[in-house]
């Protein structure tokens, strides 16, 4: 008994800054504790707020200052992702632009050789042939 009523003092203690004033009860000779009054028999408590110690102040100012590093790094992280990805899509466009000028040039040259009378055709087709091959090369799909 004694035993639990220390543990339930010490947490509403280790609370007492959050919850306010602390107002202890005698119900039929059971005490109990509350954070609003129970009755006119309710007594308040005056629970004296302590100062947090210097070392846990510095601790906490130390994780403060590297959740800051870290969140800092991981902004940073974004950033360069975000660059990247927009470098990325840059090279893609340019890619997909120099493929569609190599088609559009073979198009041209295999008209081009249907178009060729009976001397020009073997150099058409040649070439025609020669721009697939670059096509091939350098767009795959």
């Amino acid at each position: 008994m004694l035993k639990q009523a220390f543990t339930a003092i010490l947490c509403l203690l280790c609370h007492a800054a959050t919850a306010g004033t602390i107002y202890k009860c005698v119900d039929a000779g059971t005490v109990s504790y509350h954070d609003r009054p129970c009755g006119a028999a309710a007594v308040a408590l005056a629970v004296p707020v302590a100062a947090p110690a210097p070392e846990v102040v510095e601790r906490l100012a130390r994780q403060r200052a590297l959740l800051q590093e870290i969140e800092d790094e991981r902004a940073r992280c974004d950033q360069q992702a975000a660059r990247e990805q927009q470098r990325a899509e840059r090279a893609a466009l340019v890619q997909r632009r120099h493929c569609d000028k190599l088609r559009l040039q073979r198009k041209w040259l295999d008209e081009d050789s249907a178009r060729a009378g009976k001397d020009e055709a073997e150099r058409a087709r040649l070439k025609a042939r020669r721009q697939a091959e670059v096509l091939a090369m350098e767009c795959p799909a």
